[in-house]
């Protein structure tokens, strides 16, 4: 049994936190982001780490800061932690934070490192197309997601698997893997191994990247920007001076009898509309089919719902 003290803030991070307490390590303290206020009524809503953690009678801390936080850093010294794991937590750490734990600080990064170092790589793999993805654990140290690599497993993409759907997949593989890290540094079997060759950065995703620009990207492109803002914010486009959100959509047969007059058409434009076959609109080079969609001030729904109360 190990003495670590966990960092970590959304549904993503909870996995590790419950598999590493199922594991039966001592969980010294769990450091999560502070309440905030949500949804109309601005109520303070609490992440799921600490929700997890109220379940189980964790002790709890939610520092604003932890840069230059002279208190927070002398208290986690004090607890004398064996490992301090950090999954998803929101916050980069200071170095003397770093070096506290006796056996080292662990991270849960949601890429196959050295490709997508940063805030968003779950987003971004699904963004880019790619087929595969994984969880890497490292020793974390100052750079950002730079540390020498401990255990790897890599997660297939389905062509249709959102960032949501994927998300869930990797916070499990993550946390099994973090308790198999944590296993293999107890028993002296596990590997450190630098990063070396080439890297790619995966930044925080912008509002301005969710609308869909139909004249300068191709329907591959966009079916990707569809799936990777799924769930978060949506990609969007305008339809009758409206704002609507695509949350599925796929690359539709050209060749059917319906989309035979479709390169007729400008990119962005409605080709064909009807509740039981769908709703087209075209590409640079092709036709997209909008399975399911939000208008402005309403719910998500399929796209035979949207069109039964819509004439486009």
């Amino acid at each position: 049994m190990a003495n670590i003290i966990f960092m970590g803030t959304p549904d993503f991070a909870k996995e590790s936190l419950k598999c590493l307490f199922e594991a039966g390590h001592n969980i010294m303290a769990v450091v999560t982001n502070p309440d905030k206020p949500k949804g109309r009524g601005m109520k303070l809503a609490i992440s799921p780490v600490k929700e997890y953690a109220i379940s189980k009678k964790l002790n709890i801390l939610q520092p604003e800061k932890v840069r230059k936080n002279e208190e927070f850093i002398r208290h986690i010294e004090s607890m004398k932690p064996e490992y301090i794991c950090v999954v998803a937590y929101g916050k980069i750490l200071p170095k003397e934070l770093i070096e506290i734990p006796t056996k080292g600080s662990i991270n849960v990064h949601g890429s196959l490192l050295p490709k997508y170092r940063g805030a968003a790589p779950i987003q971004w793999a699904v963004l880019n197309g790619d087929k595969e993805t994984g969880i890497t654990t490292m020793y974390m140290d100052e750079g950002m997601d730079t540390g020498d690599m401990i255990l790897k497993e890599t997660v297939q993409i389905g062509e249709n698997e959102t960032t949501g759907e994927l998300w869930e997949k990797l916070a499990k593989v993550g946390g099994k893997l973090l308790v198999e890290t944590i296993k293999q540094i107890e028993e002296g079997t596990a590997p450190r191994i630098k990063q070396e060759g080439n890297f790619s950065m995966a930044p925080m995703l912008s509002k301005e990247m969710a609308k869909i620009d139909w004249e300068n990207t191709n329907t591959v492109q966009i079916k990707n920007l569809v799936r990777g803002l799924n769930p978060m914010m949506g990609a969007y486009t305008i339809i009758n001076n409206k704002k609507i959100k695509i949350w599925k959509a796929e690359i539709a047969d050209i060749n059917l009898e319906f989309l035979k007059d479709a390169n007729n058409y400008k990119p962005g434009e409605i080709v064909y509309a009807n509740e039981k076959h769908g709703l087209f609109i075209k590409t640079k080079d092709g036709v997209l089919s909008v399975l399911e969609l939000q208008p402005e001030n309403s719910k998500r729904m399929a796209f035979g719902d949207f069109l039964r109360g819509n004439k486009l």
